[in-house]
């Protein structure tokens, strides 16, 4: 079958690995160089959160553990660090982290376990989550999938998906690939790519968000973070993750401006509030010595990821700042639909 992947993040490459497993050899064509960081993708960590409790995240976060399991040591080590995660706070969103059966400990005993952090009301311990590696799995997806007799193909824009009752035209700057499928995962590029195609796509919010790596004043232990806030008390809920070399990142959830990918500020906000609110919760890191990190999300109106078949075309989008744990597995569902 001749499959096109449009898309180079992390999406794209985990399906087009996941499509090489069955015999496949697609292309996968990304408009911008590889290791870019116009996109959601970039960056040496990503927080591996499993604290959900709807059946169907659930059911998609065992595909994607059943991918980063299979994808094995890379660069000699796993791409998955197990170093665990605490989620705490009074904010209502804590509940759902009950479902999932996490370790409920006692204040007192974080405070020995993880003396940098300061917490607020229950706390949820997951040993078992941590973060992906997020650079390194590119890099090992793309040489899975070359490997396999696929391709990948930067600095390949993609102008437009013409799909027909025989097959899809793919339309880039290099040329048209007439293809049986073509699965497209742009990530803020979505609704622009797409918007006119008549797929019934949800609304995509497209914003700039803007987390920072502290240094800390002791070296650890470091666990991955949630902290749900009360409302009001803080400009969002909070999430972080250690990142050997650059620091803990802290950052803000879902709060940055509205954007359009094309003409991004690379503007950080909210960075005052980030470094008080490093000086309240996290006596070992420094709130003078933020490093501002810029990322796109893509939100749906209710945060639900938009993974979906219209004809020749499959469409992955709308990860709501959320998605490249499950990479893996959204790659596996969308290589057979």
């Amino acid at each position: 079958m001749r499959i096109v992947v449009v898309g180079g993040g992390v999406m794209g490459l985990a399906t087009a690995w996941q499509l090489a497993r069955r015999g496949e050899q697609p292309i996968v064509v990304e408009r911008f160089a590889r290791g870019h960081h116009e996109g959601a993708s970039h960056g040496e960590t990503r927080n591996f959160n499993n604290a959900y409790a709807e059946e169907h995240y659930l059911d998609l976060l065992t595909r994607a553990r059943e991918g980063w399991d299979a994808l094995g040591v890379v660069e000699g080590e796993p791409l998955l660090r197990r170093h665990g995660l605490v989620s705490h706070g009074s904010g209502a969103a804590l509940g759902s982290a009950h479902a999932v059966g996490l370790e409920e400990i006692a204040r007192r005993l974080d405070a020995r376990r993880w003396p940098g952090m300061r917490f607020e009301d229950t706390v949820l311990h997951s040993p078992d989550a941590g973060v992906a590696r997020a650079a390194a799995a590119l890099r090992e997806l793309e040489r899975r999938v070359v490997a396999a007799g696929g391709e990948v193909r930067w600095h390949t824009p993609v102008r437009a998906i013409e799909p027909d009752s025989d097959g899809v035209d793919v339309v880039t700057d290099a040329g048209t690939h007439r293809v049986d499928v073509a699965i497209v995962t742009v990530g803020a590029w979505t609704e622009k790519l797409l918007g006119g195609a008549g797929l019934g796509l949800p609304p995509l919010r497209v914003t700039e968000e803007t987390p920072a790596h502290f240094a800390p004043r002791m070296p650890g232990p470091w666990p991955s973070f949630n902290h749900f806030v009360a409302p009001g008390s803080q400009p969002a809920n909070v999430y972080g993750m250690p990142t050997p070399g650059e620091g803990v990142k802290v950052g803000f959830h879902g709060i940055g401006d509205e954007i359009d990918p094309d003409a991004r500020p690379h503007r950080p906000v909210f960075q005052r509030e980030l470094r008080e609110y490093v000086r309240q919760w996290f006596p070992d890191l420094d709130p003078d010595t933020a490093v501002p990190i810029s990322c796109t999300y893509t939100t749906t109106p209710d945060e639900a990821f938009v993974l979906d078949r219209v004809g020749r075309v499959v469409v992955g989008a709308g990860f709501s700042g959320q998605g490249f744990k499950f990479a893996p597995g959204v790659g596996a569902r969308a290589q057979r639909l």
